[in-house]
């Protein structure tokens, strides 16, 4: 169930703008005159004179503050601050590193209504969302506190009294590279593992979305991590080059999409720099004549309309058996209808604003795409305007369900990471889920059904990484999330992703005599 927080809020019914919000929120640490950059333990100017980037609040449409990129010397004096603070942060004991990771989490909660509202003016998403991705974000660096001080190796007795063994150590300054759609939560589950491992970590965010990954810099500098730990770097396709070229870099993970992990993998090559690639999806989520309508529903709601329908699990391809297909389009539309649009910071609000106006022009442009191939509008799917005038600007738009759908319709083919949900039909098990597989992509699959025979038997033929029975879009940081195919390669959280923020170093004991040849 989804809580209430009792704490400080925002209160009046018109979304405010940065400024605004710096002068409500309790601590005041979110500054527009400060720089989004930081470094070696506190914010930074550019050394250069670069052009500002405008950032802009969907909600309102109105320019929250500016962008200040970096260039080669900030990337570089990033990296070096974070290989300064690996030493001592390496050899520091798991249990030692895993107490200043809970202060941090502890920090994290005693902040949790102020980073939530800073990710709702950014991002445009609800507060009732924002608030369980800040939760996500504390949770995830809970886990991997309580996983650093398990990290070992193995013994291996050989011949003669003689032995191996392996040691688990971390790889050096590692690159994470941030979506816009969960910020806060992505820089928490990027940094968590890769802290608790040993490792430092620059940070680049999306630059739409720049605000609240200095927010985590800054929880972290004062939790006691070493000065350089965790640093964050603004910028673009640019900024995130010169991550990923840099000699000192030992790794890089990405979250977004399939055209850019693809550069980023290739760019990592260069120097041979293991990758983490979280990219896009179009998921099937298949509901069965005797699954239980109700649940399907509310499935098929969290599946494609979360976050503004931004993303990337999505299960925006809904397969319904034949038999039931009218029953559950009449119960969708009428819930999709009902949707609260509007402020984000409002309790009452379940969908706020898309991240961007380009993103929200491409969004509804595929709805104009749907009806011209064929498909029926049955709800939504136009740019809406709240009837407060101060939100007329806002990138807000109807969530939408399409019908008569088929599989080589550009809606069912391409990710259109917004609130359109395309219905499709079918009759037999196999049938589906041959079309289901008939993607690229593979990052998330569901299904729906009270048969657990065919639940089970139908998840191990879905190609795809994150599969869901009788639920949709749960994430628990306890368990890897990722995907097959082009939807990305390693995982994060869970005890796997431990493995892809370290490195496995094999030591031979010899106990007797060299056995020589010569």
């Amino acid at each position: 169930m989804l809580r209430r927080l009792l704490g400080f809020r925002f209160r009046n019914k018109t979304a405010p703008t940065l400024s605004a919000a710096v002068r409500c929120l309790s601590s005041g640490s979110v500054d527009i005159t400060v720089p989004l950059n930081f470094w070696a333990g506190r914010r930074r100017s550019s050394q250069e004179s670069r052009e500002k980037e405008n950032v802009y609040e969907p909600a309102t449409g109105r320019v929250l503050c500016h962008l200040e990129p970096c260039g080669g010397e900030e990337v570089d004096q990033a990296v070096k601050a974070a290989k300064s603070a690996f030493g001592p942060w390496s050899k520091m004991s798991g249990m030692e590193r895993a107490r200043i990771m809970i202060e941090a989490a502890h920090l994290i909660e005693s902040r949790r209504e102020e980073i939530a509202e800073m990710e709702v003016v950014n991002n445009g998403k609800s507060i009732t969302e924002a608030r369980l991705d800040v939760d996500s974000a504390r949770l995830c660096i809970e886990y991997y506190a309580g996983l650093a001080s398990t990290l070992a190796g193995q013994h291996v007795q050989l011949p003669g009294g003689s032995f191996a063994y392996t040691r688990r150590e971390p790889l050096g300054v590692c690159v994470g590279i941030g979506a816009w759609n969960y910020p806060f939560q992505i820089a928490a589950w990027k940094s968590a593992p890769a802290l608790a491992c040993g490792n430092s970590m620059v940070f680049k965010p999306s630059p739409v979305t720049p605000v609240t990954a200095v927010l985590l810099a800054e929880i972290y500098a004062k939790a006691g991590v070493p000065e350089g730990l965790f640093n964050v770097v603004q910028g673009g396709q640019e900024t995130g080059s010169l991550l990923c070229y840099h000699p000192d870099v030992n790794k890089v993970s990405f979250t977004g999409s399939v055209p850019t992990g693809q550069k980023i993998m290739e760019m990592a090559s260069k120097g041979v720099k293991p990758v983490t690639l979280e990219l896009g999806g179009k998921s099937p989520l298949i509901i069965f004549k005797d699954s239980d309508l109700e649940n399907a529903v509310k499935g098929a709601l969290m599946a494609n309309f979360l976050s503004q329908g931004q993303v990337c699990s999505n299960g925006t391809r809904v397969y319904v058996q034949k038999d039931v297909l009218a029953e559950f389009v009449e119960e969708v539309v009428k819930r999709t209808q009902a949707i609260a649009i509007g402020d984000p910071l409002l309790e009452s609000t379940r969908m706020g604003a898309l991240v961007s106006r380009p993103h929200l022009d491409k969004v509804l442009s595929f709805v104009e795409q749907a009806k011209k191939e064929g498909a029926t509008v049955l709800c939504g799917g136009e740019r809406f305007v709240p009837s407060d005038p101060k939100l007329k600007s806002g990138y807000y738009m109807t969530p939408c369900v399409l019908s008569d759908c088929t599989d080589d319709m550009t809606c069912v083919r391409d990710e259109i990471f917004g609130p359109v949900m395309s219905v499709l039909s079918f009759e037999t098990e196999q049938e589906v889920l041959q079309r289901a597989n008939n993607t690229t992509m593979g990052l998330a699959a569901g299904v729906f059904t009270r048969d657990v025979t065919r639940a089970h038997r139908v998840v191990e033929q879905l190609k795809a990484g994150s599969c869901f029975i009788n639920n949709y879009n749960i994430t628990p940081v306890e368990v890897p999330f990722g995907g097959f195919k082009m939807s990305g390669i390693g995982r994060e959280n869970g005890q796997v992703t431990v493995e892809f923020y370290s490195q496995l170093k094999t030591v031979f004991v010899e106990m007797g005599d060299v056995d020589s040849l010569f």
